[in-house]
């Protein structure tokens, strides 16, 4: 995909399109359906993952730069990271109260 046609950057507008999508996509699943509450828990999910990954493709450039390795591990550790944090409070949280 080229980045810049004429100054003009097409994979950030199309990145954020794709975004608006998904949110959106999201969006009309939890208030538009009538689907099982897991079932648009499982969706709204799957959907945030694929954003996240657009995101992070389209906007941080992580197919860019001199070592692609090093964006990627670095990329992996922040995300394990994110998971033992949400995962430590949910599990603190549920023994309160």
């Amino acid at each position: 995909m080229e980045k810049h046609k004429n100054g003009f950057p097409v994979t950030h507008v199309l990145g954020f399109i794709m975004s608006l999508v998904l949110t959106f996509g999201a969006l009309g699943v939890a208030l538009k359906t009538s689907l099982p509450f897991t079932t648009i828990i499982w969706i709204i999910g799957s959907l945030a993952i694929i954003q996240a990954a657009l995101q992070l493709y389209m906007f941080m450039h992580m197919n860019e730069g001199e070592d692609g390795t090093a964006n990627t591990i670095n990329v992996i550790s922040g995300f394990l990271v994110a998971v033992v944090a949400v995962a430590g409070s949910i599990w603190v949280m549920s023994f309160g109260m």
